[in-house]
């Protein structure tokens, strides 16, 4: 399986989000009003606008991006390695600009994640727009037919076709025998440690955590070796 896909071709990548406040409170009040259209599809009867804001994160419109994490895999005598690298912070324009800057400059043909598709790539996109920040290449799929996207999904390789179905990372970590990323913190927990704890660096590790988790996840789908956890870098 994956034959096709040279692994020193691939630039795997993952995401943090979180809403664009603390708190609901904090919300300029148009946005606000449009919040509250927003969430009527998913709140409870008993809910209000307030109470679901931290869905907010999930949301291109109403969230943020606080890190960015990237790696890639390379031989080095004979051995598989791997470098990580994480773009984060509080000044969510200053972080995707310097993403972008990199990802024009990668050699890499592949941009690979879990979910990428449904989440990763569409919200960076956006949040790149809206900061005025010119779309990369790899990004800038408008008027792309399906074959000339290189984006790799995790979770589309593991459907074999069958749309209805989700299975998390954690999930699939778990089952292939694969070292769990969510040993310290969760993707609900994120907004937390960003806005509470304000404690990047922890959000950067556990988000480097999903990265190499993906990447492992692809080699398990190729038949291959896992990287071993002592070849693995911060850059």
């Amino acid at each position: 399986m994956l034959e096709q896909y040279r692994i020193d071709d691939i630039l795997f990548l993952d995401i943090e989000t979180v809403p664009g406040e603390k708190s609901f409170e904090d919300v300029d009040e148009p946005l606000k009003e449009l919040w509250d259209k927003k969430s009527k599809y998913f709140r409870k009867e008993d809910e209000s606008p307030a109470d679901v804001y931290q869905r907010a994160g999930i949301y291109a419109e109403f969230g943020k991006i606080v890190c960015i994490s990237v790696g890639f895999i390379r031989m080095v005598d004979g051995e598989k390695t791997f470098r990580v690298k994480s773009y984060a912070g509080e000044d969510e324009k200053a972080l995707l600009n310097d993403f972008a800057t990199m990802l024009n400059r990668s050699r890499q043909k592949f941009l690979c994640g879990h979910n990428i598709k449904e989440f990763d790539v569409p919200f960076m996109a956006r949040r790149m727009l809206i900061n005025g920040i010119k779309l990369p290449e790899s990004l800038n799929v408008a008027g792309k037919k399906p074959w000339e996207v290189n984006f790799i999904d995790t979770l589309e390789l593991w459907k074999f076709g069958d749309y209805k179905h989700y299975t998390s990372l954690n999930l699939l970590t778990n089952i292939f025998g694969i070292p769990s990323p969510k040993d310290d913190i969760d993707g609900s927990e994120v907004a937390r440690v960003f806005y509470e704890e304000k404690d990047i660096e922890r959000i950067a590790v556990y988000c480097e955590k999903d990265v190499l988790a993906t990447a492992q996840l692809f080699l398990r789908f190729k038949g291959e070796p896992l990287i071993d956890e002592s070849k693995v870098e911060r850059v």
